[in-house]
């Protein structure tokens, strides 16, 4: 099986969609259940934690929705995209310029973050965005 056959599979995208369901809600469940630890061993803040806890909360449930979908909605992917490179540039925002001071634990934390997360919209535009341009430019 080709690469580019693997990444139209409509399987494909429904597995990358559940990968950022799961994974978000790892995220989430750490950063709302282990709130004060994090801040401790992050350097993050509480309220940044929280918030961002809650906020993936609404991807996960975005993601899973998608995920049950037989051919997920363009507009719900688009919308998933768009948040997680958000959710990148804000992470990187955080490690170069932004105004709080995560401990090396952190820094890393912010990091994998960043990079789990670009991969996962990169797999999401071009097995689901991107394979739906190719249908509609054939049609």
């Amino acid at each position: 099986m080709s690469m580019l056959s693997l990444l139209s599979s409509p399987s494909f995208l429904r597995r990358v969609l559940w990968a950022d369901a799961i994974t978000g809600l790892g995220c989430a469940a750490l950063h709302l259940a282990f709130t004060d630890a994090l801040v401790l061993w992050l350097g993050l803040p509480a309220a940044l934690l929280i918030e961002s806890g809650l906020v993936v909360v609404l991807f996960v449930l975005l993601a899973g929705a998608l995920a049950l979908q037989r051919t997920p909605s363009r507009a719900g992917l688009m919308l998933l995209v768009a948040g997680n490179l958000a959710w990148v540039a804000g992470c990187v925002w955080l490690l170069v310029a932004g105004p709080i001071h995560p401990t090396p634990l952190g820094q890393a934390w912010l990091a994998v973050q960043a990079v789990t997360v670009l991969l996962l919209a990169d797999l999401q535009w071009w097995s689901g965005l991107r394979r739906g341009q190719a249908a509609m430019a054939m049609a």
